[in-house]
């Protein structure tokens, strides 16, 4: 193990006391053996091998410019600062005594004249008050994680304990439905056989009403139409209703007439029966003659007018989700508004009428509608029982997958599951619901923009759930579809710390959660670790 190994630890080893070590001014100590007084130094790309007097001698002899660590002359080169009791670091050798202190300990301002003082110590101080705080944040940080895994394990045999029994209730519902279906049919046949039978109890009724209405109705045409009342109608009779031209040309002449009448100047009422049935559709009472038909228009419904710019206030690929959905159904909407507005007019017709004038269809007798409540007593049943089945199918499909879903190594991040977090800033309101989706709401009015739906753990290889990614989520205008990039880190409490947009439709997330917090070591196995190294 090394100091690179946890994030504090660097901080934590700046803590142990600097030991001299004789070298080059510049030179880390990770370097010092090739750096041998009295021996030819190679360069550290083995491009040439120098005297050693050439180290530091503030000419570049080398081309990586690793003979000249503590001076200026090359470059490309690099200067160590030691910086005891604070963190060693490397600076450019372009800022080797340019009168501006850039180590702490002033190393690389040995010969610019400088006034610098030497802050590795006071620096170290604070640092290390710093990262000690942050440890004891770490520490209990884990402590809650610790807890996280016992619930999450102890809530995953709950559910996979709900889950057998939610299996065996459906077993069990399955059942019913199927029995309740055969109830259901067995019921509804002898409703729909009582049903035909008064339905055509009442068909026959009206054919036996419109019989006679035609009956009357021809009576009334033949007095019409037989003027001189001698009981026959005469083709020169007929005649005088121009509405009954066959062909509709605008002449009604004698021979159609009589076509009409089927080849005969005359007929009595008997044979006026055949005549009436090939006229009553285009026939027009005289007393009727100059009454405009009664129209019937359907009512139209009013609706405000919509402003043309009004498609223009989002556009159309960056409109939320949850608004398009409200606009198609808007659309769907005026599209059935629309057709209604185009029927034409009706007209009320004789045969309209006459089926006005048969009134209702009767209720039914006692045995039919006590057929009928049983059939609906069945549906009910039948209806309640295939609806508790579809909710024992979705909690059987959400435990399922809440029991498959990746929530950690050791389901850390299981308690994040159907919870969500806000943050607030000046404009805007951020929703973050871990495992489903981030959105951004205006402060001030507007509508909630999908910023990404889960997608899936992004972090690096050796620490892969430290990323969370969402994607797809609503598109911008002429540009992708939104995504963001939840980045967490450790602390005691569960909140979003931050957001932002980096980049044009890819947001950036802080969120800082326990589930994350790694057990850190002692500082005192940190210092021994550092002596030893």
């Amino acid at each position: 193990m090394s100091c690179q190994y946890f994030l504090l630890l660097p901080l934590l080893c700046v803590g142990v006391s600097a030991v001299e070590v004789h070298r080059p001014r510049g030179v880390p100590l990770s370097k010092r053996q090739f750096y041998e007084e009295g021996k030819p130094f190679t360069c550290l790309d083995g491009s040439r091998t120098i005297s050693f007097d050439w180290v530091n001698d503030d000419y570049c002899d080398c081309q990586d410019g690793s003979d000249e660590p503590g001076t200026a002359a090359c470059p490309n080169g690099s200067f160590h600062c030691t910086n005891a009791g604070f963190r060693p670091g490397f600076i450019p050798s372009s800022r080797i005594n340019d009168g501006i202190c850039d180590c702490c300990d002033t190393t690389d301002e040995y010969n610019s004249g400088a006034a610098c003082q030497n802050t590795c110590r006071e620096l170290g101080r604070k640092e290390r008050e710093s990262v000690q705080k942050m440890a004891e944040i770490a520490k209990e940080g884990f402590v809650i994680k610790v807890k996280l895994i016992q619930e999450a394990k102890s809530g995953l045999e709950d559910k996979k304990f709900k889950l057998a029994d939610v299996q065996a209730r459906k077993k069990d519902l399955e059942v019913r439905v199927e029995a309740l279906r055969t109830v259901k049919e067995t019921a509804e046949q002898p409703e729909k056989e009582a049903k035909e039978r008064h339905l055509k109890a009442w068909e026959d009724l009206k054919e036996v009403v419109r019989m006679e209405k035609d009956k009357a109705k021809l009576a009334e045409v033949f007095l019409e139409l037989d003027d001189d009342a001698d009981g026959f109608v005469s083709v020169a009779e007929l005649l005088s209703h121009s509405e009954l031209d066959p062909d509709s040309d605008g002449s009604f002449t004698e021979a159609e007439a009589q076509g009409l009448f089927g080849g005969v100047d005359q007929v009595d009422s008997v044979a006026f029966e055949s005549v009436w049935n090939n006229i009553k559709e285009k026939y027009i009472s005289e007393s009727n003659a100059g009454t405009p038909p009664v129209v019937e228009t359907p009512p139209e419904e009013m609706s405000e007018p919509v402003s043309d710019n009004d498609s223009d206030q989002y556009p159309e690929d960056d409109i939320p989700e949850d608004e398009e959905e409200e606009d198609d159904e808007e659309e769907e909407d005026d599209d059935s508004d629309e057709g209604d507005y185009k029927v034409p007019p009706t007209t009320k017709t004789q045969e309209k009428k006459d089926d006005d004038d048969e009134g209702t269809m009767p209720p039914f007798n006692q045995e039919t509608q006590n057929l009928i409540d049983a059939a609906q007593k069945a549906r009910d049943e039948f209806d309640e029982a295939e609806r508790a089945l579809r909710e024992v199918d979705d909690q059987i499909k959400n435990l399922e997958k809440e029991i498959s879903f990746d929530f950690g190594p050791s389901a850390e991040f299981a308690y994040l599951y159907s919870q969500c977090y806000e943050l607030s800033t000046g404009e805007y309101v951020y929703r973050f619901c871990p495992f489903n989706r981030v959105s951004q709401k205006p402060k001030y009015g507007g509508s909630e923009t999908n910023l990404g739906s889960w997608g899936s753990w992004a972090g690096p290889e050796d620490n892969i759930y430290s990323v969370m990614k969402y994607e797809h989520g609503t598109g911008c205008w002429q540009g992708p579809s939104r995504s963001t990039t939840v980045k967490l880190t450790c602390g005691k409490e569960t909140v979003v710390t931050s957001t932002s947009e980096p980049s044009r439709c890819e947001y950036q997330m802080e969120f800082i959660t326990p589930a994350v917090c790694q057990d850190p070591p002692s500082l005192d196995s940190v210092l021994h670790e550092h002596e030893e190294l």
